[in-house]
């Protein structure tokens, strides 16, 4: 090829003209993008709409809500701020926001704890290692209508075993659901029952990505198992810890069924959280602005933590 014949092909692409001389290619190019970018937002239109009308209509409807006095069927005059105002001046709100707190921090810590000593246990080889795993997800997999059944069999009356154990053991006659301290001790550990085979996954699944050659150098540096688990294995688990503490925190304050299932929020009111207190609010006592309130503030509650334990994902993204 001659030197001309290269200055006049680069002649033409400067100009937009294709190379065998059919004419400019740019405007063509840009009319099948424009084209298909088209395509592609009337395709993503129906999906938006329909999200809008399922996520963001029912949350603008119970704002409006949140803001007046009325009930189910009428909608009530608008109050402003006055119901929020009314369910933080009550000491049942308080006293519900400190079960939901105790509640949450045993919940989301207590099942990290032992999803992690077992995700930790399940990287070595012990014995029928794949049946142990299968075990170890029921509570999580089995309905928690079946779950809260069964520890009511266990704890609920004078004869069920634990109370029977409890009494022949000496400490007199045990009732688990009937004392407030013990109704509350029960939920919380019914709660990390049901939770720690979530975070053993979401544990496997980090400890699986970590080098292995880091613990091998590490040991040959001198380093024991403690240092190497502090200073190697949660730094780099540290951004799926903090997800996983994300997703349990909103699963514990957003958890009516567990609660109500096993105590219905009794004995008075001890194990009553704060969604359980925005249920009877509105289905019970038909009061749907207190109601909505307080899932409001839950919800602000909630958009506060993830937005903390989200800065420390970026901050571990970031190192």
């Amino acid at each position: 090829m001659s030197t001309n014949s290269v200055a006049s092909g680069l002649q033409r692409a400067r100009s937009g003209v294709g190379a065998g001389g059919s004419g400019p290619i740019g405007p063509h190019k840009r009319k099948l993008l424009s084209a298909r970018a088209w395509t592609l937002i009337l395709f993503a239109v129906p999906s938006l709409v329909l999200l809008l009308l399922i996520n963001l209509y029912p949350v603008v409807y119970a704002a409006i809500q949140s803001v007046r006095n009325g009930d189910l069927i009428d909608p009530g005059n608008f109050v402003g701020f006055a119901n929020y105002a009314n369910i933080l001046s009550q000491p049942s709100f308080w006293k519900a926001a400190l079960f939901t707190l105790i509640f949450t921090v045993t919940g989301v810590f207590g099942s990290w704890l032992i999803g992690l000593a077992l995700a930790l246990l399940l990287r070595t080889r012990i014995p029928a290692g794949g049946v142990f795993k299968v075990l170890l997800l029921l509570p999580w997999v089995v309905p928690v209508v079946v779950s809260a059944t069964s520890w009511n069999w266990l704890v609920a009356t004078p004869q069920s075993p634990l109370p029977i154990l409890a009494q022949s053991l000496g400490l007199g006659n045990v009732l688990f659901l009937a004392d407030p301290v013990l109704a509350q001790v029960t939920v919380c550990v019914f709660k990390v029952w049901i939770s720690f085979p979530f975070m053993m996954m979401m544990m496997s699944s980090a400890l699986a990505s970590v080098d292995l050659n880091l613990y091998e150098a590490a040991k040959v540096d001198g380093a024991g198992s403690w240092q190497a688990f502090t200073h190697i294995t949660m730094p780099l688990i540290s951004r799926s810890t903090y997800i996983s503490w994300i997703l349990m925190t909103i699963f514990c304050v957003n958890d009516f069924p567990t609660i109500f299932l096993l105590t219905g929020g009794g004995p008075v009111n001890s194990t009553t959280s704060l969604v359980v207190l925005a249920y009877r609010t509105v289905f019970q006592n038909f009061q749907t602005g207190p109601g909505v309130a307080i899932a409001f503030v839950m919800t602000l509650v909630l958009v506060v933590i993830s937005v903390v334990l989200y800065r420390q994902i970026r901050k571990v993204n970031i190192e």
